[in-house]
């Protein structure tokens, strides 16, 4: 019977479609679990959604540590199974869940303490300020339900498993439906919470989600404690961790920088600019997810032949990945575009969001490529445990550019939203080039070193 948690020897369209179409279903459920977080905001009032909107940068942090650490755990699980080594990649796993301990700890402690003044510095004071911290303070409160749903799913992305994850994000968007009204509204023995009532459906979702999935990452027995010895925290090990988790996390949080820094310029066209923002991009995120799991596949395949020592089937891998991104995405900017207002009406009625939202939708559809690029090539380079790389591009294509061009053109030329939309789309063509350039290039080291 072919082993399919091992991704270094069958064909390599048959690996990718394995690992990319679960994932990109999972992701495509957690974007409407959002959206629908967004529609049932707006149904309280503009500022709701706007406060909503606001707290994603916020949230993003998380996510971004999260992520990060489940990324480079990924890597280093998914190159110890390449070579053979379960052991050492039951170790890492072990240990990467202490790790996280102490990292959802930090990250509530952080959060509870410097959430007022962060979202002071964007923008909200008074009620919505309020609305802001009644929907962040359970999140970071309860963050450690979004922390181990991440860390699980790298022990399971490791071996190739990607359903076990897509199930959680399908099921927890159906469920949202249902939870994110009653929470909001009360009833059958709630009171009516609000907006943090879409925060406590969050944590209560996500929690259940961690649950079935460390039941799935146990069964692996990737998870085993050897007696109780790879319980010790080891230092070693979780610098390994810190090492590829950070760089990666970094990453992340560039892009909850980025929006830090788009939020800060768009608040000064007012709420409705700031609600129009982040309820396009959440369109953004639905249009983009048929190729978010190029991106899981890109970094759990690579690593597994990077750990193999077979350095062209991860070129071949890239390459794949790449043409299937262009297929899926470069066919969908016309409509894009020419529906821009329709797909922001699904969530508000404002005219004022709609017209901004649509403004940058408009530019978005011109974009989507360069993303995939982007996505694809970090990927594989953290496949081939080089993160750094993705700290430098997060820092120049996130916050850095950025804030220079739009300082000059908002803030000194008095332009309008327009300009924000235009400097985000040629940053990130520029991104996508370097990004490309930049991973052929490590490739070529690693097929010298191999030849």
């Amino acid at each position: 019977m072919t082993d399919t948690t091992d991704l270094t020897r069958r064909p390599v369209p048959d690996v990718i479609r394995q690992v990319a179409v679960p994932a990109s279903v999972g992701f495509f459920s957690h974007t409407m679990f959002n959206l629908a977080d967004t529609m049932w905001a707006a149904r309280i009032d503009t500022q709701a959604v706007a406060a909503l909107s606001l707290s994603l940068p916020v949230f993003f942090v998380i996510t971004s540590i999260a992520g990060g650490i489940a990324t480079g755990s990924t890597a280093l699980m998914g190159a110890a199974l390449g070579r053979g080594e379960r052991e050492r990649a039951s170790l890492t796993a072990v240990q990467m869940l202490g790790f996280g301990v102490l990292v959802s700890a930090a990250l509530a402690w952080f959060g509870l303490a410097f959430s007022p003044p962060i979202f002071a510095w964007l923008g909200a004071e008074g009620p919505y300020l309020a609305t802001c911290l009644a929907y962040m303070n359970p999140i970071f409160a309860c963050n450690a339900a979004t922390v181990f749903l991440y860390l699980f799913n790298a022990v399971l992305q490791s071996r190739g498993d990607t359903k076990s994850f897509r199930n959680v994000l399908v099921a927890t968007a159906l469920l949202n439906l249902g939870l994110d009204p009653w929470f909001i509204y009360g009833g059958f023995g709630l009171p009516a919470m609000g907006l943090a009532g879409v925060a406590w459906a969050t944590v209560l979702l996500q929690a259940a989600g961690a649950v079935y999935l460390g039941f799935k990452a146990r069964r692996t027995g990737l998870l085993a404690t050897d007696r109780g010895r790879n319980l010790i925290p080891r230092p070693r090990i979780y610098g390994r961790i810190a090492h590829q988790g950070f760089p990666a996390s970094l990453n992340f949080m560039t892009i909850a920088l980025g929006f830090f820094v788009i939020f800060r310029f768009v608040s000064r066209f007012g709420p409705a600019a700031s609600a129009a923002f982040g309820i396009a991009t959440r369109i953004d995120q639905v249009i983009l997810m048929p190729a978010i799991g190029l991106n899981v596949a890109a970094l759990t395949v690579t690593a597994q032949n990077f750990g193999a020592g077979r350095p062209e089937r991860i070129r071949e891998t890239l390459a794949h990945c790449l043409r299937y991104g262009a297929w899926l995405l470069i066919p969908l900017c016309v409509p894009l575009g020419l529906f821009a207002e329709p797909l922001m009406r699904l969530t508000t009625a404002d005219p004022a969001v709609v017209a901004v939202g649509a403004e940058y939708l408009r530019v978005d559809a011109f974009v989507l490529y360069g993303y995939v690029i982007i996505s694809v090539s970090t990927a594989a380079l953290q496949g081939m445990q080089r993160p750094l790389f993705a700290i430098w591009m997060g820092v120049s294509r996130q916050v850095a550019a950025p804030w220079l061009l739009f300082t000059l053109l908002v803030g000194r030329m008095g332009c309008g939203t327009l300009a924000l939309w235009l400097s985000i789309a040629a940053i990130v063509w520029a991104a996508a080039l370097v990004s490309f350039w930049f991973v052929r290039r490590v490739l070529r080291q690693a097929e010298a070193r191999a030849a």
